[in-house]
């Protein structure tokens, strides 16, 4: 099968045929509103079958008990832990938590959540009862090959992190400030964001003490700015280098439910945003704050998909793909996506128009940062 690829520059194949391989695959949010169609996997599971390590973010919690938070997003963050059996039947093997709904619904909640992915095989990072754990990565292992996940939010409500004795999501928060960009009064100001000190700290420690224990590493980072398209904030790039510099082979953005640009930074990719996979919302019309905020930012939504209420392009999406060896990432590509009206993630390959649209898009949001797709 043909996949988008990111010529990572600096990065070659193995000589050795004998060399162990272990492929990656990862896919941005996961949280569904309404039930999937009863053949949702037709479009999507052969490929993710490809993959010796799936990975997801997780966008809800699955749990019947908690409080919403006074901070939280609505009812729609807290699922019946049935629904999580999605994760299960697609074969996902590690699970982001560290998000901004993680907890909506406070610590019981999100505990809950961690429990049910345990018991179903699936390891978990960005969470925890505490700090240490929360920022814990996953550990995955094929032939040899030994692979770290670390995950990481940097969109979170105040008092949603961990600490040392309080259970939260593994935070990188980001400072906010405006500075006027002209003399005129009214005009727009520009946004600048950098990271917490403390917090940066830390996710460098974190990622160089697991480039000691593996042959690379993952990040995940929950990060970005929703339904605008190639939009990003300072930050992200800033952290995307502290994160390659502290020893990261491959960063999975998510977050903003559109697609994002992919940057090569020193031979190493990073995805800004895979957009969201199998995830929906209440239908236009309500009070939804991703809709409400797609208006202001002048986004039209279609009406085809009053599920997904994030503008045009929350119907495309992507799926990561990373092969790593002994030496570390060999080579990363990715599958474009198309989400259909059934809400139901298609992946598209070469030879259908399809396809060669959805690459010139990712060319398109990629302009300005270092890349090449073959």
């Amino acid at each position: 099968m043909t996949q988008g690829s990111v010529a990572a520059k600096g990065t070659e194949l193995g000589t050795d045929p004998q060399d162990g391989r272990l492929v990656l695959l990862g896919v941005g949010d996961i949280g569904p509103y309404y039930e999937p169609v009863a053949d949702y996997r037709s479009v999507f599971q052969p490929v993710l079958d490809t993959g010796d390590v799936r990975f997801a973010h997780c966008e809800k919690i699955f749990s019947t008990r908690g409080y919403l938070q006074v901070h939280g997003d609505g009812h729609y963050s807290r699922q019946d832990p049935s629904r999580a059996k999605i994760f299960g039947e697609c074969g996902f093997n590690v699970v982001s938590l560290a998000g901004n709904k993680a907890m909506d619904w406070g610590a019981e909640a999100l505990l809950d959540t961690m429990d049910l992915f345990h018991e179903m095989g699936i390891q978990t990072i960005g969470g925890g009862r505490n700090a240490e754990e929360a920022r814990r990565p996953a550990i995955v292992e094929k032939d040899g090959v030994k692979v770290a996940i670390l995950g990481y939010s940097c969109i979170l409500r105040e008092g949603y992190n961990a600490t040392e004795h309080n259970p939260g999501t593994a935070p990188l928060r980001i400072h906010t400030f405006y500075t006027p960009m002209d003399w005129q009064p009214g005009t727009p100001p520009r946004v600048m964001t950098y990271p917490y000190e403390e917090d940066l700290e830390a996710f460098k420690t974190d990622i160089k003490k697991a480039k000691a224990t593996a042959d690379a590493v993952v990040v995940s980072l929950h990060m970005g700015i929703h339904n605008i398209p190639r939009i990003l904030a300072d930050y992200q790039r800033t952290v995307a280098r502290a994160a390659f510099e502290s020893g990261a082979d491959l960063i999975l953005g998510h977050h903003p439910h559109i697609p994002k640009g992919v940057e090569v930074i020193g031979g190493k990719a990073c995805f800004y945003s895979l957009s969201h996979f199998l995830w929906s919302q209440r239908e236009i019309g309500n009070h939804v704050p991703g809709h409400i905020g797609g208006h202001r930012h002048g986004v039209q939504h279609d009406p085809a998909y009053p599920r997904l209420p994030m503008g045009p392009d929350a119907m495309k999406s992507m799926i990561a793909r990373a092969e790593f060896s002994k030496q570390g990432v060999e080579r990363v590509g990715f599958y474009p996506v198309r989400i259909d009206t059934d809400l139901r993630p298609e992946v598209l390959f070469n030879g259908d128009p399809r396809f060669d649209t959805a690459v010139e898009h990712v060319e398109w949001m990629s302009e300005g940062l270092p890349h090449r797709f073959t």
